[in-house]
């Protein structure tokens, strides 16, 4: 078994965005600018946008953070969307997820200007996605397919089944692993919760993908020897035995599936740090109008 190191290769590409950050500061005059918009006080959030911030720091990015309290209307929040929509000094917006009930995420999404998506959740990243043309990948696929290329491991006719069908990770995730592109071109299997016999269907996949969302899901039973496991799940748990209050797990028993698995990446130190460095790398391209013209 070897580790997917998301630390090991989030500091590499980091290091490469950084000089390429700087060299485009010099040429224009300013940074590479990204805003998150944070809305109520969900702890998740709050530790993710204060990570994103943080990371924008670390590469030479400008960040601003906009907080919200929990009673904003749909159409505040939209408003200022679009406002900074308008603003050529702004190159990346995420709105943090999840947003109160009352707040569609739906229309929050499309709001947003495509060009400046670079969570890649807007129908036109999507959709363009799908046609294999230039687009904004979401980050977290995003960062997945970066790691799979650091480590120089073949996808190419492999057999990767997706455990869970989001428009964040799993359904994305399936449509970059088949697209003929490096890597990719494996045969894909989309499962989720109505899958039926889903322990068999995991157990073809020469890669494994799971981003279900539940604790210690894929056991080491639905595992077949020399699998690629990657696991998307954090899932937070309080703990007295941490000095954060909280430990993490992924949706992949790891204690026995990487007994059996031939790479596997870690919770915590896999998937969040590479769901990052999509994000830096989207933002990036946003700046230099690589994907779309300025």
């Amino acid at each position: 078994m070897r580790l997917l190191d998301g630390k090991e290769v989030s500091a590499k590409i980091k290091e490469d965005i950084k000089k390429e950050a700087a060299e485009f500061a010099a040429k224009t005059g300013r940074k590479p600018h990204l805003v998150a918009i944070l809305v109520g006080n969900d702890g998740g959030s709050e530790t993710y946008v204060a990570s994103k911030m943080r990371n924008c720091e670390l590469v030479g990015f400008d960040s601003t953070n906009i907080r919200y309290d929990e009673n904003i209307t749909e159409e505040e929040l939209i408003a200022k969307i679009k406002e900074i929509n308008k603003d050529d000094k702004i190159d990346g917006l995420i709105v943090q997820l999840p947003l109160p009930k009352h707040i569609d995420p739906e229309k929050v999404t499309e709001a947003i200007d495509y060009r400046k998506d670079v969570d890649g959740f807007h129908p036109i990243n999507l959709g363009r996605m799908q046609r294999n043309l230039p687009c904004f990948i979401p980050a977290t696929p995003y960062g997945i397919m970066l790691m799979l290329q650091h480590y120089g491991i073949g996808t190419a006719g492999k057999h990767a089944v997706v455990v869970g069908r989001s428009n964040i990770v799993g359904s994305p995730m399936s449509i970059l692993l088949a697209r003929n592109s490096n890597p990719g071109n494996c045969t894909v299997t989309l499962t989720h919760s109505r899958t039926q016999n889903l322990k068999e269907e995991v157990l073809r996949g020469d890669i494994v993908v799971a981003a279900i969302g539940k604790k210690n899901f894929i056991t080491a039973d639905m595992v077949k020897e020399g699998a690629i496991v990657i696991d998307v799940g954090i899932n937070r748990e309080v703990s007295t035995s941490t000095k954060s209050g909280y430990k993490l797990y992924g949706d992949v028993d790891f204690e026995n599936v990487s007994k059996k698995a031939s790479w596997i990446t870690p919770v915590p130190g896999g998937v969040g740090l590479m769901t990052i460095v999509g994000l830096l790398k989207n933002t990036l391209e946003a700046a230099k109008g690589t994907i779309y013209a300025k």
